[in-house]
């Protein structure tokens, strides 16, 4: 790892260093992602960071750039994400800047640049472990002989052979803790290997001296099974942090590589995944993966979205079926016009989701930091206080207590802190995953274990928004053949709901249909003129216009005949109900806030059973209602779907939406969910509850380690060799405790929500105007 300073004007500019590798300037200027707010996304592979040390080193660097809006390095992924201005700098200058500070960085290439790189770290490790233990085997046969009563010239010469072993295999097996200390050292900084590695070389320095000079003790044997130990700790460590990021490498490797584009004259060429663009036609063959968002032009599927809802049964695509990159065509040829570019995906959204999910920096994460970097100058101290005190105590005995002070610098590692939150955050994000949510940012896992309060939005979100016939006077034949005729010719919700619900059967043939805005659809039958549409204005052509005063409403008739009433309303959605139940029994507090009318809002609050509900809301006044209970001390978690409540769902201590909402909306939530079911968000709040009990955990056993590890090293009571052990042990220990996230129900059993008739999605209610 390397912690740096690099060249840093007054103005806060980073200076490009001339070494910097811009081989691959070309890849890199076309790497970004263009973001909303005019910024463009670039996400650097720097596999050099290993500690808190190195993030904050390269945040307060890069952070003060001209042009830079935001930067956040990722510890597990060892990446560094920035968000540019275009017209004021760069990722070429962001590249060499990090170049400068010791972390030479390329693009990110989710394909094989970090398979390569994590295989290249692997087998690095790997070589220096077997480096060390064959060292420190063989020394230690030596060693056994010297304890065994070899004296004089026979002891030196076994000293001086040990040294041959040792001081090679050192400075190979050592190298990793070395390059990493010299490099934060170098640009006037420090991380948690360079006591590490002031610790390995003063056991072997001080063991030089003794053979040099005819000693009787060496500790040769020591430093190499230190370095030993400290090996095994750092790959264990490094095998720990690739299996919390699983999801986002299987993700990758859902990515096509490319796709199959249709040409104008027919054929079919191969294109690369960033030429594609939206308006292109590319062909998937059973048994592929789609290669980008888009819709069925042509063709029959059975499709696997299992990715994108969590459904494992396949569904039938067709013409006009919208499907998301990531999804297995399994069955048929599909013909796909594309609808965004790969890095616009749902693939690509998902995957930047998982990968965003320890950059967050909530409470755990920055008292975390601020621990890691007080770490170092902490340690040091120590060190030194511990051998001037052994100095007074054993009289001068330097060797006693430099001894007693290279144990102390090992042992006080500040890995598990480090490690507390982040993995944490990382797996949380993974077990999200798996129930269809997707989580922007791990500090909003902090936030929805906090939340005591839930605002829902009605409709899109506490139902289907999608309208269903729930009452139908239309039942002559010949009325229900003009209606199907009437409603076949509009594209209005209401008309495709009417038509589904009139099912099969004859449909009428009229001249001059057409669709009037805002009131509905009319044709000249041989009856006479039809309407299908609003009550009022289907009221101008029936024989009775009694109810043309009423307020709204879907009516059908034909010119002099009766007005035929249609009843509309909405599906409740899918695990409403138990969703509701759950966060009651939980003591979270339940409303609704919806822009729709009173009468709507109150008989949908009866049938979910919840008191508290405001109608007529617009946005702003759905933001007052948060603000409010804000005022309260309420920590509200909103749940929204549409353009209208992005405002609320930015405002709220933390927010979720239906991936089945606006694009505004899906964007300022915290959280999204693909499944169809509401029952997403208790989920959702068991995993950040078992998330917060767990860094709560690792905290504990961080603490814990450091109260009892700092004294007894202090007394003289650990070894250098012990205290390696101890130190890569507690990194161990903090990630199998987090991992135990991955077991277990979501919901703990106290939020699990009781089932209910109205859960399975069979309820309905009037639809709005």
């Amino acid at each position: 790892m390397t912690c740096c300073g690099g060249n840093i004007a007054a103005d806060g500019a980073v200076g490009v260093s001339a070494s910097a590798d811009f081989s691959r300037a070309e890849e890199l200027l076309h790497a970004g992602r263009e973001r909303n707010d005019g910024t463009v996304e670039y996400v650097f592979s720097a596999p050099d960071i290993h500690c808190g040390a190195c993030i904050s080193s390269i945040e307060r660097a890069i952070r003060p750039m001209h042009g830079v809006a935001y930067v956040r390095v990722n510890l597990s992924l060892r990446r560094v994400t920035v968000h540019l201005d275009p017209a004021v700098t760069g990722p070429i200058e962001v590249a060499g800047a990090l170049a400068a500070l010791g972390f030479p960085a390329r693009p990110v290439d989710l394909g094989d640049l970090d398979e390569l790189e994590r295989k290249r770290r692997d087998s690095e490790l790997l070589k220096s472990l077997a480096v060390a233990g064959f060292a420190s085997a063989n020394i230690m046969l030596l060693s056994v002989s010297v304890w065994s009563g070899a004296e004089g010239a026979t002891r030196d010469l076994f000293h001086l052979i040990s040294a041959l072993i040792a001081i090679p295999a050192v400075f190979y097996a050592g190298r990793v803790f070395f390059r990493s200390a010299w490099g934060a050292l170098r640009n006037g900084r420090v991380n948690m290997d360079v006591p590490i590695s002031l610790a390995i070389s003063l056991a072997t320095g001080m063991s030089l001296f003794e053979a040099l000079t005819g000693g009787d003790k060496t500790y040769f044997e020591a430093a190499t099974m230190l370095l030993f130990f400290l090996l095994i700790g750092r790959y264990l460590d490094q095998r720990m942090r690739e299996r919390v990021r699983t999801a986002v490498v299987q993700l990758s490797r859902l990515s096509a590589k490319g796709a199959n584009v249709l040409t104008g004259d027919g054929e079919m060429r191969y294109l690369p995944l960033d030429e594609i663009e939206p308006g292109m036609t590319v062909r998937v063959f059973a048994g592929e993966r789609l290669p980008v968002d888009g819709t069925v032009e042509n063709g029959l599927s059975d499709v696997d979205r299992s990715l994108v809802t969590g459904e494992s049964l396949p569904v039938t695509a067709e013409a006009g079926t919208a499907l998301e990159a990531g999804a297995m065509n399994l069955t048929g040829v599909l013909d796909i016009e594309v609808t965004n570019t790969a890095d616009k995906s749902f693939l690509a959204e998902v995957r930047a989701m998982m990968e965003a999910a320890e950059n967050g920096r909530g409470a755990y994460v920055r008292a975390a930091d601020r621990a890691a970097r007080l770490y170092a100058p902490f340690v040091h101290s120590l060190a030194a206080i511990a051998f001037v005190a052994w100095m007074v105590i054993t009289g001068g005995d330097w060797h006693t207590s430099l001894y007693i002070a290279i144990a102390l610098l090992i042992i006080t590692c500040p890995c598990a802190l480090g490690l507390a939150v982040p993995v944490v955050h990382v797996i949380g994000a993974t077990r999200l995953f798996e129930n269809g949510i997707l989580m922007k940012d791990g500090a909003a896992l902090e936030r929805l274990a906090e939340a005591d309060e839930a605002v829902f939005d009605k409709t899109g979100t506490l139902t289907t928004g999608t309208p269903t016939v729930i009452g139908c006077a239309i039942e002559r034949p010949s009325d229900i053949a003009i209606a199907r005729a009437l409603a076949a010719s509009s594209g209005h919700p209401a008309s495709r709901a009417l038509l589904t619900h009139l099912d099969a059967g004859a449909t009428a043939r009229g001249t001059d249909i057409a669709e009037h805005p805002g009131l509905g659809v009319e044709g000249a039958f041989s009856g006479g003129r039809a309407r299908l549409g609003r009550r009022a204005w289907v009221a101008e052509i029936a024989e009775d216009m009694s109810d043309s005063d009423r307020s709204g409403g879907l009516a059908f008739a034909v010119e002099g005949g009766p007005l035929l009433a249609v009843e509309l309303g909405e599906h409740v959605r899918d695990g409403a109900a138990a969703a509701i139940e759950a966060l009651h029994n939980a003591g979270i507090g339940t409303r609704i806030v919806s822009g729709d009318a009173a009468a709507q809002v109150a008989r949908l609050a009866d049938r979910l059973g919840v008191t508290e509900w405001h109608a007529d809301q617009s946005p702003a006044d759905k933001i007052a209602r948060i603000e409010a209970l804000r005022a309260e001390g309420k920590k509200v978690l909103f749940v929204g779907d549409g353009i209208n409540d992005a405002p609320a769902l930015a405002a709220g201590h933390v927010s979720m939406a239906p991936a089945s909402g606006s694009d505004v909306g899906r964007t300022a939530a915290d959280f999204v969910f693909t499944r169809d079911s509401l029952e997403a968000v208790t989920a959702a709040r068991g995993i950040a509850l078992r998330a917060q009990a767990l860094v709560k955990q690792n905290f504990g056993l961080a603490f814990a380690y450091n109260v009892i590890a700092v004294p007894i090293a202090m007394a003289g009571m650990v070894t250098p060799l012990v205290a390696a052990i101890a130190m890569s042990a507690s990194s161990i220990v903090v990630v199998l405790n987090s991992m135990r996230l991955t077991r277990g129900d979501p919901a703990p059993a106290a939020n699990r929500p009781a089932r209910s008739a109205l859960a399975v999605g069979t309820g309905s209610m009037e639809a709005a105007e």
